[in-house]
């Protein structure tokens, strides 16, 4: 039943990275900044984008107050923003519901990064996509799923979270998971992404990142503590079920790294490999 489930999971990861809007997708991240911001494949933008039309759009930024203008030669054909005919319009930069622009395989869409606005970029027919060739795990072994002692803090601390693209995140972590491995006792701090996360996210490293997994850092989801967040308890945490971050797909994406203190002294030969590109 394990070994079923474990293989359940793992295909469904795949799934999604392949996905028509999956991060194999994704083919650029381009900075925006204050004042108008021209984008298109024509050499005058300021963001250039291979394989668009010469000139999208104008995307303008004026504090938090984000726009998207016509180009002198008006919005190319096809071009729609948020599924009807583009438009000149204010855009929405909130993660849970962004503004789409979409032209054929392409979506453009504008995210907010560390104080900046940043201009993300997906193609369903990018290599990286059509070119995927299955990802790579260890095998199965339940001597990487163990029970951890939940710790919980009363209150909640906030955890400083580095990224890959120098900011840093500021996230509630509500308690520690101890657990033993290899003969030792470790603690893995996790976060929550936002206030109605319903599992817990651990962002951590261990030694196998120096040969055969992603160098910067493996993910790890698990549901709540037996007892709540707010009580002692216990969780299992499955490090087969160990996963890689979008950058380790792509140069484009902007992931959170692991604390100093989910930096783990010991090799965990479980879940995801390196990507092979």
């Amino acid at each position: 039943m394990w070994h079923h489930q474990l293989e359940s999971w793992r295909e469904q990861r795949e799934r999604e990275l392949v996905a028509p809007d999956g991060w194999l997708t994704l083919v650029g991240l381009d900075w925006l900044r204050p004042g108008f911001n021209s984008a298109g494949s024509a050499a005058d933008n300021s963001i250039h984008i291979p394989g668009a039309p010469e000139h999208v759009g104008i995307f303008t930024v004026s504090g938090k107050t984000l726009q998207l203008l016509a180009p002198t030669s008006g919005f190319p054909s096809g071009l729609t923003l948020d599924g009807k005919p583009a438009r000149e319009s204010t855009l929405s930069a909130d993660e849970s519901r962004p503004s789409s622009l979409t032209w054929q395989s392409m979506t453009m869409i504008v995210l907010p990064r560390g104080g900046r606005y940043a201009l993300r970029i997906k193609d369903s027919n990018a290599p990286a996509r059509t070119g995927f060739r299955g990802l790579h795990w260890y095998a199965p072994d339940l001597h990487y799923s163990v029970v951890a002692n939940w710790i919980p803090y009363n209150p909640p601390h906030t955890l400083k979270i580095p990224t890959i693209i120098g900011t840093t995140l500021d996230l509630p972590a509500p308690g520690v998971a101890e657990f033993t491995l290899g003969g030792k006792t470790l603690r893995l701090e996790p976060v929550l992404e936002n206030p109605h996360d319903t599992s817990l996210f651990f962002i951590l490293r261990d030694t196998t990142s120096q040969s055969t997994t992603y160098e910067a850092a493996r993910f790890l989801r698990t549901v709540f503590p037996d007892h709540g967040l707010a009580q002692p308890g216990t969780l299992v945490l499955d490090f087969n079920q160990l996963y890689n971050p979008p950058c380790a797909y792509t140069p484009y994406a902007t992931c959170p790294l692991p604390p100093p203190q989910n930096r783990l002294p010991v090799a965990i030969e479980a879940g995801e490999q390196r990507y092979a590109r």
